[in-house]
């Protein structure tokens, strides 16, 4: 069978695409989201600009994703910064919402710099593969544990779940998700646990507010902004597509999300950025075999984050419906290959193993200093140690070398 043949799109290779795009942003709105809403209660939000922020960078998101997972056949999710709306929470409690709004642009407008410059690409070419694979480990370790800690909560749906995908993955991984996906939804809607008919169907408005700039905002949230999405967010979401194969550089993709982080600020959006997490859900083999055809994926995460930007609060309250138990424990399933694979990588090499595993246990224990999360930490502590380690060998082999000569005349 030729490449060309090989890479076709068949309608086989659809549903498992389609739905690890669908599982994607269900943990994207179920797990996280809820951030952007504490946020909003903070800054003092009505519902109309709540409404409008959501639809903001729901269609910013989606737009982006779409784009660039087309325009480069790789499964490029973008979403919120995670830890950047977790930053918000406190960060908008003494920062009036115009100036949020003016440090919004400002962290945009970092990022489509930064993606012009190609300064990053630069450094992730720096950071050694068993490093690289041992950061990513760790920030998806945790997905895994909390999935088996739901059966202390909810310990039937745990339980079917997990029963069901070792049984499907038993003949084919490809749809073991797929599986879980219907098997839960059944069991949630026989047993009365998630209901729809509440749901009013409503087009979201945006509403655009004027920025105003002031260097309260710029060092108070913009530079934070900058700071923890680009160490939490890109740096991770970048070594999560370079993990799977893919070698798409980071600068369209720092550019493309800078300047729509931009254009969206107006109307309320956080800057958004590559996804980390739920792209790995996306990435790897589970979703297809075929790396070629998993932009699929990518291509339903932009059509189902548009759609969502477009109902706004509507498609929020569906995906927010469905109970922790079921959404931890179907990313920690989704994500299985993933962090398997990843350790695999970061114990491959011996030279770097200690330093792996450093980077490993300091990520997976998600550490915060000075606002900073664990992923940056735990490369932080990864590559200290990688340096050191190295240097000391390479001094001990010159020694060595020394003594030789020495020994030898």
């Amino acid at each position: 069978m030729t490449t060309t043949n090989k890479n076709k799109l068949r309608a086989s290779d659809f549903p498992s695409l389609i739905i690890a795009g669908f599982v994607s942003v269900i943990v994207n709105y179920g797990g996280t989201f809820i951030l952007i809403f504490q946020a909003a209660k903070v800054a003092g939000l009505d519902a109309a600009l709540t409404s409008s922020w959501v639809w903001a960078v729901s269609l910013g998101t989606g737009l982006t994703g779409l784009w660039l997972s087309i325009r480069y056949k790789t499964p490029i999710i973008t979403a919120w910064s995670t830890p950047g709306a977790a930053f918000l929470i406190t960060a908008l409690a003494t920062v009036p919402y115009s100036e949020a709004i003016g440090a919004y642009i400002l962290s945009g407008t970092a990022f489509f710099i930064l993606g012009l410059s190609g300064m990053f690409d630069r450094v992730i070419k720096l950071i050694p593969q068993g490093i690289a694979a041992g950061l990513l480990a760790g920030i998806l370790f945790p997905f895994g544990i909390n999935a088996f800690k739901e059966i202390a909560v909810d310990p039937v749906l745990v339980c079917l779940l997990f029963a069901c995908f070792i049984i499907i993955k038993r003949f084919t991984s490809r749809y073991a998700i797929l599986g879980v996906l219907l098997v839960g939804l059944s069991y949630l809607l026989l047993t009365d646990n998630i209901t729809f008919n509440s749901l009013e169907w409503s087009f979201s408005q945006p509403i655009f507010t004027a920025p105003n700039f002031s260097m309260n905002a710029v060092l108070s949230v913009a530079l934070p902004l900058f700071i923890v999405t680009l160490t939490g967010q890109y740096m991770p979401g970048m070594l999560v597509l370079k993990n799977d194969g893919y070698t798409v550089s980071a600068n369209p993709i720092l550019a493309v999300t800078g300047l729509g982080s931009m254009v969206f600020a107006i109307f309320g959006s956080s800057p958004f950025n590559v996804a980390a997490i739920t792209a790995a859900i996306a990435t790897g083999k589970d979703t297809h075999e075929n790396p070629t055809k998993r932009y699929i994926a990518g291509i339903t995460c932009g059509v189902l984050y548009s759609l969502v930007g477009i109902f706004g609060v509507t498609f929020v309250a569906l995906f927010m419906a469905f109970p922790s138990s079921f959404i931890a424990m179907l990313a920690g399933l989704a994500l299985l290959g993933t962090i398997a694979g990843s350790i695999t990588n970061a114990m491959a090499d011996v030279k770097t193993r200690e330093a792996a595993l450093i980077t490993f246990l300091v990520s997976a224990a998600n550490i915060t200093l000075f606002g900073i999360g664990g992923a940056f930490w735990g490369l932080i502590a990864g590559l200290l140690a990688h340096f050191i380690i190295n240097r000391r060998f390479t001094w001990r082999k010159k020694q060595k070398s020394l003594v030789s000569n020495i020994t030898n005349k």
